[in-house]
């Protein structure tokens, strides 16, 4: 999928939850999964420096090791 594929597809789903008032509550209560403090952003950091490597080929994509993975 495309950068600008997933852009469009982002915003149907933010008009759809626009138009809907439960909708709209609901996603006001959730909480952002990417939002962490600095101490929070380094362990990750620290964390993914001992988890897993991978190097794509000249000829491999992004999607070829996502779909490899999978």
């Amino acid at each position: 999928m495309t950068t600008t594929q997933l852009n469009a597809e982002m915003l149907r789903n933010m008009s759809i939850i626009v138009e809907d008032e439960n909708l709209l509550k609901r996603a006001e209560k959730q909480s952002d999964p990417t939002e962490f403090t600095r101490e929070e952003f380094f362990a990750r950091i620290d964390e993914a420096k001992n988890g897993p490597t991978f190097e794509l080929g000249e000829e491999e994509t992004l999607e070829y090791l996502i779909n490899r993975l999978g």
